[in-house]
């Protein structure tokens, strides 16, 4: 099939046309449409009911004035509350044994040259010399009872000094031991002197034993006590020889008899 030409001038005229119809149908459109009359209706044969009649509107009931709130006021932040240390803890509490002193001290003594020993009572606070020493005894102890060692514990103090001689200088006194001396241990804190040792036996009392109490000091100083000298330790006097026994002397005769 060929195709069918259309001219411009037929397509103008087309256009125009269908806008003219479209123009006159809007224009129908809009027109308003003429009042139809009433149809009559029939009335009915029931009585209309009565209106029913409604209660009168409770008055609103009073409403509580709403309390305007409050403006928020800004606090200060509160402050820390400090914090309390603990109390300091107590130190335990040392328990001091109480031991029992005496005022008597039993000592013995040993001469290194000449090997002779004395045993010697000396008491406290009152000097004794044995040859070149002088024994100065401050306190005498026994071990209390809960203490694991039973012992006698002496302080004392032993000056090295020489005799007086007639006729020479005597040397000042030299302090040959002072300190602790315990009976268990002669060993543990010994006297070292070149001639003479010395070492602590036992404590005991003239009394009942003196109660451990302070020591304070003196106000004034006291007088020097007596030295107390020990004799030398006797020797044995040489045994007399006895005289010889005298010979029997012979009997007599006896006189002859007559008849």
């Amino acid at each position: 099939m060929g195709r069918v030409r259309t001219s411009p001038k037929l397509l103008r005229r087309a256009g125009l046309g269908l806008g003219l119809g479209v123009l006159l149908t809007s224009v129908v459109a809009a027109q308003p449409a003429p009042p139809t009359a009433p149809t009559p209706t029939e009335p009915s044969a029931a009585p209309k009911p009565a209106p029913a009649e409604v209660p009168p509107a409770a008055p609103p009931a009073a409403v509580a004035p709403i309390a305007p709130a409050p403006a928020e006021t800004q606090t200060a932040p509160a402050a820390p509350t400090p914090k309390v240390a603990p109390p300091p803890e107590k130190p335990p509490v040392e328990v001091v044994t109480r031991r029992n002193r005496y005022d008597i001290a039993v000592i013995q003594a040993l001469d290194k040259v000449t090997a002779e020993t004395l045993r010697f009572e000396a008491k406290v606070n009152a000097p004794v010399r044995w040859k070149g020493l002088i024994f100065t005894v401050a306190t005498c102890e026994h071990s209390a009872p809960e203490e694991a060692v039973d012992d006698s514990i002496a302080y004392l103090t032993i000056d090295a000094q020489p005799r007086p001689q007639p006729g020479r200088l005597t040397p000042p006194p030299k302090q040959a031991f002072k300190g602790w001396m315990y009976a268990s241990s002669p060993g543990l804190n010994p006297m070292q002197h070149a001639t003479y040792d010395a070492w602590v036996i036992s404590c005991r009392a003239s009394a009942p034993p003196i109660a451990a109490t302070p020591v304070r000091p003196p106000a004034a100083k006291p007088p020097e006590p007596k030295v107390l000298e020990l004799p030398p330790a006797a020797t044995p006097a040489p045994k007399a020889a006895e005289p010889a026994p005298k010979a029997a002397e012979p009997a007599p005769k006896a006189a002859p008899t007559t008849p």
